[in-house]
């Protein structure tokens, strides 16, 4: 177990706290700095940083994901703004291994559809409901220290049919006082990166300020974590025997000019092979 500090970006697409003054009493320093604050309470040795998408890059260069163990998402009202090459970028550094806690509207980001590869649509209503998120997985350890029910005695109702890909592991699901139900804590695994949705959380209303679910947050930061050095998966040849290193082929996410030359003796290599 890596005993070295977990480093988290809380990425916040800022944008209601901007142009909604009760959005902005409610959450002075943003709802990024709200789910920062709560992971730094839960957390004290993780270094946490934030980033918005008014800064350049949206605040995701390169270099800052790749001091990113766990990013977390949040966005609502500018999914079509956010840049595609950010949206590569960041699929790519999940597909290495980063760790990403998609929260409540995030469910339409671009990052998080280009993962699930569905169209993540859902049934929803704003109405001051009451949820509670129940605990289906009570080994896991994102739901430690939660309570279960969790309480939330006003949220967006969020409800099924939720088009998403089935999960690797339920975590939680949610009941609404209209009587629907919602799986609101799921995990998955893509490429060697390891990601958590969970739903609770609108600007409307103060979730992120509630400690069971600052505590989830948390929990699932450091369960998302990389288990091993960062690398994207590569499609490699092997010869008889070679067991570690083999045939270097480029793959769609290597932005490394391509040899010419070799590329071709490889491929009449393998058509020989083929013949």
């Amino acid at each position: 177990m890596t005993t070295t500090p977990l480093r988290i970006t809380v990425w916040g697409e800022n944008v209601h706290e901007q142009v909604e003054q009760h959005v902005a009493e409610r959450y002075p320093d943003g709802m990024h700095g709200a789910i920062a604050d709560g992971i730094r309470e839960n957390l004290p040795d993780a270094v946490v940083r934030t980033a918005t998408m008014q800064e350049p890059e949206h605040g995701l260069t390169d270099e800052v994901l790749a001091a990113t163990d766990v990013l977390t998402w949040w966005g609502h009202a500018a999914h079509q703004d956010v840049d595609d090459a950010v949206v590569d970028r960041v699929h790519k550094h999940v597909l290495s291994g980063m760790g990403l806690v998609v929260l409540h509207s995030g469910h339409w980001s671009k990052i998080f559809g280009k993962l699930m590869g569905t169209t993540c649509t859902l049934r929803w209503r704003s109405e001051h409901d009451q949820e509670l998120v129940w605990t289906v997985n009570p080994q896991h350890p994102i739901t430690r220290g939660v309570p279960n029910p969790i309480v939330i005695p006003e949220q967006e109702m969020y409800g099924e049919y939720f088009d998403v890909p089935t999960p690797d592991e339920l975590v939680f699901i949610s009941g609404f006082t209209g009587g629907e139900v919602f799986r609101s804590g799921m995990t998955y695994r893509r490429g060697l990166g390891k990601i958590f949705y969970f739903s609770p959380g609108d600007q409307d209303f103060p979730v992120y300020h509630h400690k069971d679910v600052r505590r989830v947050i948390a929990n699932a930061t450091e369960w998302a974590r990389p288990e091993r050095e960062r690398e994207i998966p590569t499609l490699r040849r092997y010869d008889l025997g070679e067991y570690f290193d083999g045939q270097h082929y480029r793959g769609p996410f290597d932005d490394a000019p391509v040899d010419e030359h070799a590329a071709d003796a490889d491929a009449s290599d393998h058509a020989g092979a083929q013949a």
